[in-house]
């Protein structure tokens, strides 16, 4: 065969192979028996997986194009990586509503429907309210292999080297599954270059990790104050949601008035949790289609909404110790690296909650539509960026990586989900991986202010004569 007709066929297979693969990953997403058909719908209690779906292939699999310093001669110089928890067990309050549930569907008449007869005769109910939001061991290989991953994407930052070197820190919440993610996260490193004869330790800071437990304005005025949730209160009592928990009574045969919107969460939640945390395309799961999905998605949306993101200003402005702790380890590198000496820190891994990172990611501006979510906008905003599933799901991380690309010029590129993001506000020559030094101007107004103590503080009212 002729050199130029064989390399023609050698480049039709390779490109047909690719093609294939790319078709398959999309099959696996829709067409997989082994994935609910709504799984891309359940928002903070969704796989990594869901976001990323190449690593359904591969757990391990990762692409360097996806980083993009303007120039060969660029060389990263530090990360911080901000990380929620892997996958966990049901908080016991939601174990309580699961079993709720689980007794209706006990006590209502037997079913000619297989997925339901399943439910009633085989299915157990092992959820406990001992569990309460623990990590499984699916959440310790989420971490594992998003070690193994980052230190694939930055081989000169995350090195054996440097980890003996002491110059990658760990930081974590106090929280059982965060802690135990972080342990996990290590793991990941230490197996992937047999290192035993060392541990590497790790601090707990609940003012970074868990700020929002510590603003005193944020719990009264949001957390702990029930009308701040008047928008999804309106869309629990509204007709889509009605028709959703109308829906999952025809399918169990039971009265309309016995499924509450709770008793469709549960419902919802039993599906997830089946599935992330045994991979399982459990029979609760036929209670839904994905109409429905979509329906229990922007309710959980609203709720982060206007709890940890855009509904109110102190949701992103109790994470501005957090903001000020990111920005001083930039800074600190800046002038490390500035003055000739070794950056002390070129990687630094905080472990914290989903509550963690959305009040981050709200305050720098990312995933703002440009109208409010509201209870009566379903329609109008099934096309918003503002879809949590995407945003965070399990092992969901920040990645902010720092470059020095010579003569001074310094860059700084965000990443979401081992995505890459673009800091809203810079111009397109800039929006890529941006000169540091215009983030920092974008952000200046934090960076003068967003003081935590200030923003979070309550003011006492005058004493009344």
């Amino acid at each position: 065969m002729p050199i130029i007709l064989w390399k023609i066929v050698v480049i039709y297979f390779t490109t047909l192979i690719v093609f294939t693969s790319c078709f398959r990953s999309d099959l696996n997403s829709k067409d997989d028996p082994d994935i609910p058909a709504i799984a891309k719908y359940f928002s903070t209690k969704g796989r990594y997986e869901e976001v990323n779906p190449y690593l359904r292939e591969d757990i391990l699999a990762v692409n360097r194009s996806i980083l993009q310093p303007p120039s060969a001669q660029c060389r990263e110089i530090h990360l911080t990586a901000i990380i929620r928890h892997g996958t966990r067990y049901p908080t016991s309050k939601n174990v309580k509503k699961m079993q709720n549930l689980y007794k209706l569907v006990q006590s209502s008449a037997p079913s000619k429907k297989s997925w339901l007869r399943e439910i009633q005769t085989q299915w157990t109910m092992w959820y406990t309210e001992d569990m309460d939001g623990r990590l499984v061991q699916k959440g310790v290989n989420d971490h594992k292999h998003l070690a193994v991953r980052l230190s694939k994407l930055f081989p000169s930052l995350i090195s054996e080297e440097k980890l003996r070197g002491g110059f990658v820190n760990f930081i974590t919440s106090s929280k059982h599954r965060c802690v135990n993610s972080t342990l996990s996260f290590k793991a990941g490193l230490t197996e992937l270059w047999a290192i035993k004869d060392v541990e590497f330790e790790h601090a707990v800071n609940d003012a970074l990790m868990r700020f929002f437990d510590q603003c005193n304005r944020f719990l009264q005025e949001v957390d702990n104050n029930p009308s701040a949730m008047t928008e999804l209160d309106k869309f629990k009592q509204g007709p889509e949601m009605k028709r959703v928990q109308q829906k999952i009574a025809d399918r169990l045969g039971v009265p309309y008035s016995l499924i509450t919107y709770d008793m469709a969460e549960a419902a919802f939640y039993l599906c997830a949790y089946e599935f992330a945390i045994k991979t399982v395309n459990s029979p609760w799961c036929q209670l839904f289609d994905e109409v429905d999905a979509q329906v229990v998605e922007y309710a959980s949306d609203l709720k982060q909404y206007w709890k940890r993101a855009y509904g109110y200003d102190i949701n992103s402005k109790s994470s501005c110790i957090l903001f000020h702790d990111v920005f001083s380890r930039l800074n600190k590198t800046v002038e490390e690296n500035k003055s000739g000496r070794q950056v002390s820190e070129a990687v630094t891994v905080q472990v914290g909650h989903a509550e963690t990172l959305l009040p981050l990611l709200t305050l720098l501006g990312f995933f703002r539509d440009t109208d409010v979510l509201t209870s009566t906008a379903y329609a109008a905003r099934a096309q918003r960026s503002f879809r949590t599933s995407f945003m965070l799901p399990y092992a969901a991380n920040l990645l902010l990586v720092l470059y020095d690309c010579g003569g001074g010029d310094l860059r700084l590129q965000p990443l979401l989900n081992e995505k890459p993001l673009t800091f809203p506000g810079l111009t397109d020559q800039q929006a890529a991986v941006p000169r540091y030094r215009d983030v920092l101007e974008r952000y200046g107004d934090l960076l003068q202010g967003c003081d935590f103590e200030a923003e979070c503080q309550l003011f006492k009212r005058p004493a009344e004569v």
